[in-house]
């Protein structure tokens, strides 16, 4: 088990640090959501009252916290860090009192998920400062995932597969998509997991919308079935799994697209090394589809990263020149969708290693018939 102490280390605050001056940004504004979370390891609640974690580029960090979450803020990993919290009163103007404290910074860098309503007062009461991405410092930390952060991805493969593995247990002809979704979710939730992200189980031609999640469509004997499930752990890390079933014999327009799409994802996790292109691992997908004539029919990029979100950078996408290095973790995703037919997908996170890929799921990747 990776403890919080190895997942968020108080030397990455140090790091954040250094990267803030770096970039010439006077200081970071970090609210709650996964920016926050990466960082200190505290999962705030987003609220209407100001959490915010600031970082400043010299000076010492400190973290702004409503009074009745203090408590919640203290038992949080942000404790190991050393910060100050700041602990502001129902009559306080939280924003007034960061903005006094920065002075006048030329720039600030703000989460990149943080809510309209907080960076809108933060340009109140910073009027000349530029605001920014705080993504400009954290992507490059983000991506390059530690040791324990490899081990707490492997971990929520597990954790997934483990639901995979009873999926075919809950698919029959007969039952509705929502009832087999919730049975996964339930499953997500006894194999470990915090919370359950998505529950996608799209039948026939549900298949064929790649984020269709569930409906009260009843599923029919000889249909594959699209499962597509993924949750975050305890310990802040996410998973992600894609797998397509069929109820019964496949239809006899399926099994070829299906045979192409399982090499095609194949020759992208075999591509996967140090060194490559992004972007040349989603050709490797796609190259292999076009030749078997269902390129038209891959409609979305082969895959994102994944850590504290499940879609984060890097992007494996047609046009992304940037080049893999170790710790890089990401989907593997390739899929086809026939319109008004049916759909599949077959997907894998996958860790850049030393020499190659490091798969995280190992459930089959045939064709699984129930």
């Amino acid at each position: 088990m990776t403890s919080s102490e190895d997942l968020y280390p108080v030397s990455r605050l140090a790091a954040v640090q250094e990267a803030t001056a770096k970039a010439g940004i006077d200081a970071l504004l970090l609210t709650p959501g996964p920016d926050l979370r990466y960082v200190s390891g505290y999962d705030a609640k987003p609220l209407e009252r100001l959490t915010c974690l600031v970082v400043p580029a010299s000076g010492e960090p400190y973290m702004m916290v409503p009074r009745l979450e203090l408590p919640a803020a203290q038992a949080s990993p942000a404790s190991r860090l050393g910060l100050e919290f700041v602990a502001w009163d129902e009559t306080d103007d939280p924003y007034r009192i960061a903005a006094d404290r920065l002075g006048r910074p030329a720039t600030v860098g703000l989460a990149d998920r943080m809510w309209a309503m907080a960076s809108l007062r933060f340009r109140e009461v910073l009027p000349d400062a530029e605001q920014v991405l705080a993504g400009r410092v954290l992507r490059e930390l983000r991506m390059r995932k530690s040791p324990a952060e490899v081990a707490a991805l492997r971990q929520a493969g597990e954790a997934i597969d483990a639901v995979h593995r009873q999926v075919p247990g809950f698919l029959r002809a007969g039952r509705t998509e929502r009832e087999v979704g919730r049975d996964i979710a339930e499953a997500i939730l006894a194999a470990g997991h915090a919370t359950v992200d998505f529950v996608i189980v799209a039948s026939g031609p549900n298949g064929a919308s790649p984020h269709h999640e569930v409906s009260d469509r009843v599923i029919q004997a000889g249909e594959p079935v699209v499962v597509d499930i993924g949750g975050q752990l305890h310990n802040g890390y996410c998973s992600d799994s894609t797998r397509t079933y069929c109820v019964g014999e496949p239809p006899a327009d399926f099994t070829a697209p299906y045979e192409a799409l399982r090499r095609a994802q194949e020759a992208a996790c075999a591509a996967v090394r140090p060194g490559v292109t992004c972007e040349s691992i989603d050709a490797a997908a796609r190259d292999v589809l076009t030749e078997a004539g269902y390129g038209e029919y891959f409609i979305h990029r082969t895959g994102h990263g994944i850590g504290v979100e499940t879609h984060e950078e890097p992007y494996i996408v047609a046009g992304n020149t940037e080049l893999m290095e170790p710790g890089f973790a990401f989907s593997v995703e390739p899929g086809f969708y026939l319109p008004g037919r049916h759909g599949a997908r077959i997907e894998d996170i996958v860790v850049c290693g030393d020499d190659g890929p490091i798969r995280l799921n190992d459930t089959p990747r045939t064709l699984v018939i129930v």
